[in-house]
């Protein structure tokens, strides 16, 4: 029996509603499978635990998580309880970057059911590979002065190993795709960074022969993601770069309520973690109606780290199944709750 012990953390507004639907699907594969099991511990360290405790988990929180194979993670974020800039960076960052989750990885595909805002996105299938731990993303710098001559001091770092490891995963990941890459820049503004970042996707394309690639400037590469998305495989990005891409990747899917992610460890040392991108979604929490799609889509990430591709499929095309034929909540165009969003799901897997 192949058992993976997985750590789930509700967090706030949706998480709750949506993460034990994921569950109840990774239970039904694992029966499908039969050799398979999870055991599934959960953490309610969110904002309601800070404004108890004054932090967002306990000081051994990491200690606890570093235990298992995966964290699965709901949604992080009550703004009347707890800025964003804590909630964020005393959790989900804090927790990419300690266990070293190197990379968020994002697809983006149009699936059949749902209502893209575009005029015609054709049959668009891709995936954007963003750097996770450095770039725009760093703490250092700082304010200087107060008043009409106050300063920010915001630095960014790029590290080769970094942009390397980013750089050969999606590689990696375009050999068993379309066999294309697309790095996204910015050098003919950033001066330092982004020419650095293009020497180096150089360097690692020539690892890869017989993959095509391409470089596009990250203003010149959003507008391409609205008007022909279909002409991307998969992307690399720097931190903030991929960031506001995959939001973009969310959006032209049609919601970003069904919208997977996850936080790849590369060197084993830590779990990776696996998170849904629509957020918390205050104004809907507690009603019933979110949307699980994108937590489960999520848990078939997992499967996929997991090694578990063929389960992961299965997910997949129950989910697609279930959109395809409507029976899917409000936010894209059907009636049922989430629970029965759920029930609809399962059904599809009791039928393999």
């Amino acid at each position: 029996m192949k058992k993976f012990e997985v750590a789930c953390m509700p967090g706030d507004g949706i998480g709750v509603e949506v993460v034990p639907e994921a569950m109840r699907v990774l239970e039904a594969v694992a029966k499908i499978h039969g050799g398979l099991m999870f055991s599934f511990d959960t953490f309610y360290w969110n904002c309601d635990y800070y404004v108890q405790h004054g932090r967002m988990m306990p000081e051994d929180g990491l200690d606890r998580l570093s235990q298992y194979d995966s964290v699965f993670l709901g949604a992080i974020g009550d703004v009347t309880k707890v800025p964003d800039h804590i909630s964020v960076w005393e959790s989900i960052l804090t927790i990419r970057r300690e266990f070293e989750q190197a990379l968020n990885i994002r697809p983006a595909k149009i699936i059949q059911g749902v209502h893209s805002p575009l005029v015609n996105p054709k049959d668009f299938d891709l995936i954007v590979v963003r750097e996770n731990s450095e770039g725009e993303y760093s703490t250092v710098g700082g304010k200087m002065y107060r008043g009409k001559d106050e300063i920010a001091v915001q630095n960014n770092f790029f590290s080769r190993r970094a942009m390397s490891e980013a750089m050969h995963y999606a590689f990696d990941l375009a050999k068993k795709r379309k066999g294309h890459v697309t790095s996204a820049t910015k050098s003919n503004g950033i001066y330092h960074s982004m020419p650095f970042w293009d020497e180096v996707f150089q360097e690692v394309s020539t690892d890869y022969p017989h993959i095509q690639t391409d470089s596009q400037h990250i203003d010149a590469l959003v507008a391409f993601f609205v008007t022909d998305p279909s002409r991307f495989d998969v992307i690399v990005a720097s931190n903030l770069f991929g960031d506001i891409l995959t939001d973009l990747g969310a959006g032209i899917m049609g919601s970003v309520g069904i919208a997977p992610a996850a936080n790849i460890n590369l060197n084993g040392k830590y779990p990776s973690m696996f998170e849904p991108v629509h957020g918390s979604a205050p104004d809907i929490a507690g009603k019933g109606i979110a949307n699980p799609i994108g937590q489960i889509w999520t848990a078939k990430l997992m499967l996929d780290h997991f090694g578990e591709t063929e389960l992961g499929d299965l997910v997949m095309d129950a989910i697609e199944k279930v959109i395809q034929s409507g029976r899917t909540t409000k936010d894209i165009g059907g009636t049922l709750s989430t629970k029965e969003v759920t029930v609809e799901i399962l059904s599809e897997l009791n039928n393999y």
